[in-house]
C-alpha cells in the first residue's frame, strides 16, 4: 500500500512540472495593414437621399492577406450601408498580421464610413455638361 501512495504523490508533481515547462512567452502581434484602395460602393439610393453613416465590420484577414470572413459588428442603421460594407470588405487586400516574424490570420475591426464629400460632388457636377 505504501508503494502506491508514493506513485500518486509523484504524478501530480510530474504533471505540474510538465505544465510549467509548456508555457511559452506570448509573442507580440502586429495587426494587418490595408494595401488596396477602398472598394466600397456608396449605395445610390442613400447617396441620392443625402444619407451618411458608418458600419463597423469584424473581418478575418488570412495569413495571405485576403479577407476570409466579414460580418457586421455595429450596424449603421441602414441595411444598404451594411451590405455594401460587407461586400466591399471581401475585395480588400492586406499585409497580413504577424506574430513575431510569422504571418498569421486574425480578426480585426474595420470601420467603414459612408460620407458625402461635398467638394468632389461639386467638381463632378461642374464638369458634366
Amino acid at each position: 500500500m505504501n508503494r502506491f501512495r508514493n506513485r500518486y504523490f509523484v504524478l501530480p508533481l510530474l504533471l505540474a512540472a510538465l505544465a510549467g515547462g509548456c508555457r511559452r512567452e506570448a509573442l507580440p502581434e502586429t495587426p494587418p495593414r490595408q494595401l488596396s484602395s477602398s472598394p466600397f460602393r456608396y449605395p445610390e439610393e442613400l447617396w441620392d437621399a443625402g444619407v451618411e453613416g458608418e458600419t463597423v465590420l469584424r473581418i478575418f484577414v488570412t495569413p495571405q492577406g485576403t479577407v476570409d470572413s466579414a460580418r457586421v459588428e455595429k450596424s449603421s442603421g441602414h441595411t444598404a450601408f451594411d451590405q455594401a460594407a460587407t461586400e466591399g470588405a471581401k475585395l480588400l487586400r492586406f499585409q497580413p498580421g504577424r506574430r513575431g516574424d510569422q504571418p498569421v490570420g486574425m480578426w480585426v475591426l474595420l470601420p467603414v464610413q459612408f460620407q458625402m464629400n461635398v467638394e468632389s460632388a461639386r467638381r463632378d457636377s461642374a464638369s458634366t455638361p
